[in-house]
């Protein structure tokens, strides 16, 4: 095998653990400051049940303790069991969720806990709810207006938010989710766009590499450095949806996921280029996944292998 090759590939999985690592650490501190700031507005409330939907469970107790349930198969019996498990630190709950799931997960809480009506859509009502008068409002068009509303909007925030009773700091709870929902994101977008910066050369020697390739989706990082994807949305009508840009990727993939894959899938196509481990950590893995992604190189003409 070309040690060169493999060169541009141990550094391209490395830098992608890397990214995985930073993404994680970044997402805990943000989960974490949100938790402190509303950690006696939690403990008031009692908790709140951030997802129920069978089998994916997520709540958080009153002392700021997630609780999550597991559905996995009995190896022994071939049954489908459900486990629930106390996650007590942010930086493990971001292992398991996409941070901005969670603040979304938050403010739909936050308002049904408060009996607030469907999320607003129109553009009156969605001001309303924002508590955004007429005249703290810009034109969209104007990009430059609009980055500078963000951040005097941002900057007037009070470090931490109060409430006089439960309906109001279920309503401030809300806003704050939503408003972090979308700094993840960016937050998001933002780390993609660093990868693919640090990534462009070396990918533009290997060719397009395939990450996920599955009959509703497929994820790729191109020979330019840039990371695309096709995905056929469950709400699409049957429609098959282009990613290819990092904010349209981070609606339907999480960069601790993405940075994962990549890594593994190297290492598994390119064995060389990975850190040897001991017996016990490959049956351990070999027993976590029965097929892994294994990463393939695309040098078809149009980019698009049958």
């Amino acid at each position: 095998m070309d040690v060169g090759r493999n060169d541009m590939l141990s550094e391209l999985a490395n830098d992608a653990a890397l990214e995985r690592t930073d993404f994680i650490v970044q997402a805990t501190e943000q989960l974490r400051r949100f938790l402190d700031r509303h950690r006696d507005r939690i403990s008031t409330l009692g908790g709140l049940t951030l997802i129920d939907d069978d089998p994916d469970y997520l709540s958080i107790a009153p002392d700021c303790t997630f609780r999550v349930r597991s559905r996995y198969e009995d190896q022994d019996t071939g049954e489908w069991v459900s486990d629930t498990e106390i996650v007590e630190t942010p930086s493990e709950l971001v292992e398991l969720y996409n941070p901005a799931e969670v603040f979304q997960a938050f403010a739909e809480a936050a308002r049904e806990a408060a009996g607030f009506g469907e999320e607003p859509t129109a553009t009156d009502d969605l001001m309303g709810a924002a508590g955004v008068a007429p005249e703290e409002t810009f034109v969209l068009g104007d990009a430059a207006g609009y980055a500078g509303a963000a951040d005097e909007w941002a900057a007037a925030q009070p470090p931490v938010l109060e409430a006089d009773d439960e309906e109001s700091a279920a309503r401030a709870l809300y806003d704050l989710a939503l408003d972090f929902q979308e700094r993840s994101q960016q937050s998001e977008a933002r780390l993609i766009e660093q990868f693919e910066d640090a990534s462009a050369r070396l990918v533009g020697q290997l060719g397009d590499l395939i990450i996920v390739d599955d009959d509703d989706e497929r994820l790729t990082l191109g020979a330019s450095g840039g990371f695309r994807a096709e995905v056929l949305p469950e709400d699409g009508g049957g429609e098959w949806r282009e990613l290819t840009t990092p904010d349209d990727i981070v609606e339907f993939y999480d960069p601790t996921d993405i940075f994962g894959d990549l890594a593994d899938a190297l290492a598994e196509g390119y064995p060389s280029i990975a850190p040897e481990m001991d017996d016990g950590e490959d049956e351990a893995e070999d027993g976590e996944d029965e097929a892994e992604d294994v990463i393939d190189v695309d040098t078809s003409d149009n980019g698009r292998q049958p």
